[in-house]
């Protein structure tokens, strides 16, 4: 795993921890959110995750985002 995905990954751990409890999108991004966690323990123990889960959970992650920021606007 490259820096930048790890960096990409915990960014989005942080963003999407803080996605309104009222949001639609809130009980996806938990799920979401505790794949990543899972990853990331993973990682930290020098175990391997497949890359293409990795691309998987961050696509997931910013779409999440995306769909709670254009909640927020309507």
């Amino acid at each position: 795993m490259d820096d930048d995905s790890l960096r990409t990954l915990r960014f989005l751990l942080a963003r999407l921890e803080r996605i309104s409890a009222d949001s639609v999108a809130a009980h996806r991004a938990s799920g979401v959110r505790g794949a990543m966690l899972r990853a990331l323990e993973k990682i930290e123990r020098g175990e391997q995750v497949p890359s293409q889960e990795l691309k998987r959970l961050i696509e997931n992650g910013f779409l999440l985002l995306e769909k709670a920021a254009k909640e927020k606007v309507r």
